[in-house]
């Protein structure tokens, strides 16, 4: 598979087109990780980052889709769970009640199962959460993963931010939860180090030899608790150690040859380890060297859950080779697959909202040139009308305004502001800046209609522009716009560009199909919605591998 970027829900794309056994590394961060309130879940109460909470209530409800999906769990449709699973799910119906904490489990446990059939038997899995939830996702991930002879291999803890000064009622939350398992013992592991701590180096390696290398002493004899080995036992430049030696005569030799024995002024042979040939300091399971995103970071794109790349670079390192696929079903703003790309592997990225897929598209072409583009898979992004008017009519409450997010920043190249207020936009869907002058921008607002359309929807629209001051207003619509319509948007009147010497409609009617014929807005926009990625950094961006 070539690197495939996936617009959709994951679990119908993971189930259609993603095989068996096909990947070698999976990270996910599903949403609301960072939940820091899930007690609202259990009694909506308090005030503390209401709207997030709100936004985890909203998309995790206890409805007909969370009813069907703990019915395909407990009976096991076509064979695909586990007894472990099936009898886990009721269990925590039994503790939680039907609501959103277990709609946003039996979701969870539906993706990873499927995520776990698609790894291959050398495969690892990492899933990034919150560890205020991070108790029942283990549970999961125990019933799909070692149920079917996966191994459970760390709980890492990043530290994420750092301490706030007011810790209301307990110690202040500044981790995340990363948990690790493999399909198999013997899975891809590459051991990670970091660079030696300045204060390491000053009390280890305190010896300089003639040409400035900085190295430290190290035993190369035995110890009375480690005992005496006979076959460690023997004479070298007449020193025979009471318990031995730690390595074979030869060895010792080739050490000796190569300068790399000391001996002390009491006799006592040393072993030299020089620091410039050391791999550093093993990586363990907390991870507080990898500091969060903040405002003036290069690579901050602004998006609200963003990781940063020596996280992701961390975990494709240490559980991938080159070559290998790397998958993110969650993929957000993309740090996973900018990171596979840079790093020569393969990747399989899959999100829910256009909003990613444009991000993503945008951080790539920064990061690795245009061409990149031209090697990128996209599938279920609209391509014909057919394909617009199956987005458009998706009865899933999840997507419900994908069409809308899709026409507008297709059509605006990804430069208007979507309108997230639900039942409050007031008939305005976005909304985008246009420069008409040195230090001067004018408002364009936009509209984005799937079903049946009428004279009147212009009209409305152009008071809607006169009353949100906008200079212009577009009106995009997937059915054919009638004589009427276009004559109500030549009674608004035309707009003078002194910039660009030229009137412009003040009302224009953009159709999906000259949307897909490759029609796009002919202003100067002014404001970047997405934020420019840096360019890829390291030998890894000028050569990418991609089959």
């Amino acid at each position: 598979m070539t690197n495939t970027l996936f617009y959709g829900d994951n679990l119908d794309i993971l189930r259609r087109k993603v095989r068996d056994e096909t990947v070698d590394l999976c990270y996910i961060d599903p949403p609301f990780n960072s939940k820091r309130n899930y007690f609202q879940i259990y009694n909506n109460v308090g005030k503390d980052d209401q709207a997030q909470a709100q936004a985890f209530i909203d998309t995790w409800t206890w409805n007909e889709l969370a009813i069907a999906g703990y019915g395909e769990i407990i009976t096991n449709f076509e064979g695909r769970y586990t007894r472990q699973t099936i009898e886990l799910l009721k269990g925590l119906k039994a503790v939680l009640g039907e609501g959103a904490l277990l709609a946003y489990l039996i979701s969870m446990t539906q993706r990873v199962n499927e995520i776990q059939r698609v790894l291959k038997s050398t495969g690892s899995f990492y899933l990034h959460c919150d560890p205020t939830a991070s108790h029942y996702l283990k549970l999961v991930l125990d019933s799909v993963f070692c149920a079917r002879g996966g191994d459970f291999k760390d709980e890492v803890i990043w530290k994420r931010t750092t301490a706030h000064s007011d810790t209301k009622n307990s110690f202040s939350h500044v981790t995340d939860t990363i948990f690790f398992y493999t399909c198999d013992k013997q899975a891809i592991w590459n051991g990670q180090y970091k660079p030696h701590s300045q204060k390491y180096i000053g009390s280890h390696y305190r010896y300089k030899d003639d040409g400035g290398r900085v190295y430290r002493l190290d035993n190369i004899i035995r110890s009375e608790s480690m005992g005496l080995r006979p076959n460690l036992s023997y004479n070298y430049k007449g020193f025979t150690p009471p318990f031995g030696w730690r390595v074979k005569i030869e060895k010792l030799e080739d050490i000796d040859s190569n300068g790399r024995l000391y001996w002390s002024k009491k006799g006592t042979p040393y072993l030299i380890r020089y620091l410039d040939e050391q791999q550093g300091e093993i990586i363990d399971n907390l991870w507080d060297d990898i500091p969060p995103l903040n405002s003036q970071a290069q690579e901050r794109l602004g998006y609200p859950t963003q990781k940063p790349e020596a996280l992701l670079e961390r975990i494709i390192q240490a559980s991938s080779n080159e070559g290998d696929t790397v998958l993110d079903a969650y993929c957000g703003c993309g740090t996973s697959v900018a990171v596979a790309q840079r790093l020569r592997r393969n990747w399989i990225g899959i999100d829910i909202t256009y909003q990613s897929i444009a991000v993503i598209l945008k951080r790539l072409e920064d990061s690795f040139g245009a061409d990149v583009l031209n090697t990128i898979t996209l599938d279920g992004i609209p391509r014909d009308l057919e394909s617009a008017k199956a987005l458009a009519t998706k009865k899933d409450d999840r997507v419900r305004k994908e069409f809308e997010k899709w026409a507008l920043l297709t059509y605006s190249k990804n430069r208007a502001t979507i309108n997230e207020k639900k039942g409050a936009d007031k008939g305005i869907d976005g909304v985008a800046y246009f420069v008409t002058g040195h230090d001067q921008t004018e408002r364009v607002i936009f509209q984005v209609k799937s079903g049946k359309v009428q004279r009147n929807d212009i009209a409305t629209l152009n008071s809607d522009r006169q009353r949100e001051n906008a200079a212009l207003a577009i009106f995009i619509t997937l059915e054919e716009s009638t004589k009427p319509m276009r004559d109500e948007a030549l009674s608004a009147g035309f707009y003078h560009h002194a910039l660009l010497n030229r009137d412009t409609p003040r009302i224009q009617i953009v159709t999906i199909q000259e949307m897909l014929e490759g029609q796009r807005i002919d202003l100067p926009l002014s404001l970047e919605v997405l934020k420019t990625a840096a360019p890829a950094k390291g030998d890894h961006q000028q050569t990418l591998v991609l089959e």
